[in-house]
């Protein structure tokens, strides 16, 4: 499975199968399918050139993925690269249906519909098969809470979270309160434990989600 596919999972209500965070939801989704290029390698993250300018996404030449999902992502950087921040917006804005869609086909949640009113219609995705979205936690619990050593994917995941602001409302533990968590977290996104390449790609995604997210919030809330 895809990152990004593990991340709505995360995201998702079990039982009611409302989306965490939905009101941003483009923007760690986007960044999530980032992450699956660059584990990959099909795409590599430019170091950030100025103070306040954000990291550019280079395509690698003849490293166009298999996976249509993926595919469409990197036939957007192709043709030039492109800041974080702006991919976040262009890759991530039809994510979300797409991304259910596959979740529904692989039997891990069902799609509900219903209407209010007559005219209204809800969506949502409630749990069918919890078994893969349980071990994938057992792997961020393993990580954050016995300090486990993560490895790529489990490390993406934490830093989105982290950086969509969902952590709280998707993970809990009895053993770290949220001060604590989130300390892990941090040291989780500095990427220590990871290669390079990966730590660059964490690192650049992980800033421009945060600043998206909060940049929506606070614009929702003002206006």
């Amino acid at each position: 499975m895809l990152i990004v596919e593990d991340l709505l999972l995360l995201l998702l209500d079990d039982e009611k199968g409302h989306i965490a965070g939905e009101g941003t939801l483009y923007y760690p989704l986007g960044g999530a399918v980032l992450m699956d290029l660059a584990l990959a390698g099909n795409v590599r993250f430019e170091e950030k050139q100025k103070l306040f300018g954000t990291a550019k996404v280079h395509a690698v030449d003849d490293a166009a993925p298999e996976d249509p999902l993926l595919a469409d992502a990197y036939a957007v950087i192709a043709p030039k690269p492109r800041s974080v921040q702006e991919l976040l917006v262009m890759i991530g804005a039809t994510l979300r249906g797409r991304v259910a869609d596959r979740l529904v086909e692989q039997g891990l949640v069902r799609r509900d519909e219903k209407k209010f009113l007559g005219l209204f219609r809800s969506t949502t995705w409630p749990a069918a098969d919890t078994a893969h979205e349980r071990e994938v936690r057992e792997g961020i619990e393993a990580v954050l809470v016995r300090g486990a050593e993560p490895d790529a994917r489990t490390g993406a995941l934490i830093a989105l979270l982290a950086a969509g602001g969902s952590m709280h409302q998707v993970l809990h533990y009895d053993e770290l309160k949220w001060s604590e968590l989130e300390l892990r977290a941090n040291e989780i996104v500095q990427g220590q434990w990871a290669a390079e390449a990966v730590r660059n790609a964490i690192l650049a995604t992980n800033a421009a989600v945060a600043a998206a997210a909060t940049a929506a919030v606070v614009t929702t809330v003002t206006s």
